[in-house]
C-alpha cells in the first residue's frame, strides 16, 4: 500500500493513529460496512420480511459459539504474546530461543487445537437440535419457509469456522499482526461476494453457510503457508515445561469467558427473544438495526484490537509507561472517530425516511436508532479499556458483566411482548449505556492503579484515567 510510504505520512499517522496493521484492519472492516449495506439493500429487495427475521434471528443463534468457545481466542492471543516475546521465529517454521519457553509456547497451542477440536464437536451436537426445536416451534412464521436446510449448513460451516479461529489468534500473538490482518481483509472480500450473491439469486438463507465456507477456504490457505510453524509446535515435545492449564490459563480463561458470553446476552439474545414473542417481522427489525448499529465498533476496534499484541509485550516487559502512551492515544483517536460514524448513521437514518421509505420500514426508526447508537459508543470504550487490562492477562469486568447481563435478560424479557422494540431497545441503554458504562469506567481507573503499584514501586505511574502519560 504504497499510501504507507508517503512523505507525509509519519504527521499523519501520529494524527490518526493510522498505521499499516490498523489500515488493514480498517479495510476489512470497511468491506464489512460495504457487505453489510448490500446485504440490507438485497434483504429489503429479496426477502419477505418473515424471511428477514428468520435470517437474523439464524445469525444471533450462530453467536452462540461464544458459548464454546468460552473466550479462549483471547487468552491464547495473549499466552502466546507473554511466551514469544523473545523468542524469533524463521520462514523455515524453525523457533530460536530459549527451549523452555520454545516448549511453553508449543503446549499453547497444543493445548488450544484440543480444546477447540472438542468443542466444535459440542457445539454441532448441542446446537443443531436445539435450533430445529426452536424454529419448529414458530409454525405460523415458518411453515411456508424452507428453514431447515439452511440451519444444519449454517451450523456444520460455522464450526469449521470456529476450529479455524485459534489458529489465527496464536500466530497474531506470535507476532503475525499484519499478516492476520492482511487474511482478514481476503475474508471480508470474500464474504461480501458470496453473501450478495448467495441472496441475490434466492438463496439469502444460506447465506450464513456460504460466507463461512468462504472464510474457511482463505483460512485454510493461509494457514497452509505456516504448516512447517504449526506443526513444528504441535509436534514439539513438552514434557514438564508446558503451560499449565489448570493454574496458568483456565483463572484468565473463565472469567473471560463468562464476560464474553454476558456480551451476548446484552446484544445478540434481543432478536430471538423479539422472534419469540412479537414474531418475525418484529425480529427481522431489530436484527437489521443492530447489524448496523453493531458495525460501528466493530470498525473502530480496528484501532484498539491490533495493539493487543504490542500490549502484551510491554507488560511481560515491565515497559508501563509505553503501554500508556499508546493506549490513550489510541483511544482518544477512536473515541473520536465513532462519535462522527455514529452521527453521518443517525444521519442517514432520517434522510431513509424520506428517499426510501420502504427500506425505512424494514427497520427501527431514528429515536430507537439514536438509542441503540448511544449504548454502541459506551460499549465501545468499556472494549477498549477490556484490552487494555487484559494485557495484564486478569479479567476485571467479571462481575460486572454478570450483573449487566442479567439485568438486560430480565429487562428485555419482561418489555419484549408488551412494549416491543422499543421496549428493548430502552432497557438496553439503561442497563448497559449508562450503569454498565460507568461501572466499566470505575473498574478501570481501580484496576489500572492496582496493577500499576503492583509491578512498580514509582506512585507517579498511578496516574488518572484520563490523563495520557
Amino acid at each position: 500500500m504504497t499510501i504507507f510510504r508517503h512523505k507525509y505520512w509519519p504527521a499523519v499517522k501520529r494524527c490518526t493513529g493510522l498505521d499499516r496493521v490498523v489500515g488493514y484492519t480498517v479495510t476489512a472492516r470497511g468491506l464489512q460496512i460495504i457487505g453489510s449495506t448490500g446485504t440490507v439493500l438485497l434483504i429489503a429487495h429479496f426477502l419477505t420480511p418473515i424471511q428477514q427475521g428468520i435470517y437474523y434471528t439464524l445469525l444471533s443463534l450462530m453467536a452462540l459459539q461464544t458459548i464454546f468457545e468460552l473466550g479462549f481466542s483471547f487468552v491464547i492471543l495473549q499466552s502466546a504474546a507473554h511466551e514469544s516475546v523473545h523468542l524469533t521465529f524463521h520462514p523455515c517454521g524453525a523457533v530460536e530461543g530459549d527451549p523452555v519457553v520454545h516448549a511453553r509456547l508449543a503446549s499453547i497451542l497444543q493445548l488450544t487445537f484440543r480444546w477447540y477440536l472438542r468443542a466444535a464437536a459440542a457445539f454441532v451436537v448441542i446446537l443443531l437440535p436445539l435450533g430445529i426445536v426452536f424454529f419448529s416451534r414458530r409454525t405460523q412464521d415458518t411453515s411456508n419457509v424452507d428453514w431447515l436446510g439452511p440451519w444444519i449448513s449454517a451450523v456444520l460451516a460455522t464450526s469449521i469456522t470456529f476450529l479455524l479461529t485459534p489458529f489465527y489468534s496464536f500466530l497474531e500473538g506470535c507476532k503475525e499482526i499484519k499478516q492476520v490482518a492482511m487474511l482478514r481483509v481476503q475474508q471480508a472480500t470474500m464474504i461480501v461476494v458470496l453473501s450478495w450473491a448467495a441472496i441475490s439469486t434466492g438463496h439469502g438463507l444460506y447465506a450464513c453457510a456460504l460466507v463461512n465456507l468462504g472464510a474457511i477456504a482463505v483460512g485454510l490457505y493461509f494457514l497452509a503457508g505456516r504448516r512447517a510453524l504449526l506443526l513444528s509446535l504441535l509436534r514439539c515435545p513438552v514434557g514438564k515445561n508446558g503451560v499449565s492449564w489448570r493454574h496458568e490459563v483456565w483463572p484468565f480463561q473463565w472469567r473471560t469467558a463468562v464476560t464474553w458470553l454476558c456480551s451476548y446476552f446484552t446484544m445478540q439474545i434481543f432478536t430471538p427473544v423479539l422472534f419469540w414473542y412479537r414474531g418475525a417481522a418484529d425480529a427481522g427489525k431489530m436484527g437489521l438495526t443492530l447489524s448496523i448499529v453493531g458495525i460501528l465498533p466493530v470498525v473502530v476496534l480496528s484501532w484498539i484490537a491490533p495493539k493487543a499484541t504490542p500490549f502484551g509485550h510491554f507488560v511481560k516487559t515491565g515497559r508501563l509507561r509505553e503501554l500508556d502512551k499508546l493506549f490513550f492515544r489510541t483511544l482518544k483517536q477512536s473515541v473520536a472517530l465513532i462519535a462522527l460514524l455514529a452521527v453521518a448513521c443517525l444521519g442517514a437514518v432520517v434522510a431513509l425516511q424520506h428517499m426510501m421509505p420502504k427500506l425505512a420500514a424494514r427497520m427501527e426508526n431514528p429515536m430507537v436508532f439514536f438509542i441503540l447508537l448511544l449504548t454502541a459508543i459506551g460499549s465501545f470504550v468499556t472494549q477498549g479499556m477490556a484490552v487494555y487490562l487484559r494485557s495484564f492477562k486478569k479479567e476485571p469486568y467479571l462481575k460486572q458483566s454478570i450483573a449487566v447481563a442479567a439485568v438486560t435478560l430480565i429487562g428485555v424479557l419482561l418489555v419484549a411482548k408488551h412494549w416491543g422494540n422499543e421496549g428493548v431497545a430502552i432497557v438496553y441503554f439503561i442497563c448497559t449505556g449508562i450503569v454498565g458504562f460507568a461501572w466499566s469506567v470505575a473498574i478501570f481507573q481501580h484496576q489500572r492503579e492496582l496493577f500499576r503499584r503492583k509491578q512498580s514501586p514509582d506512585p507517579e505511574l498511578a496516574t488518572n484515567i484520563f490523563v495520557a502519560n
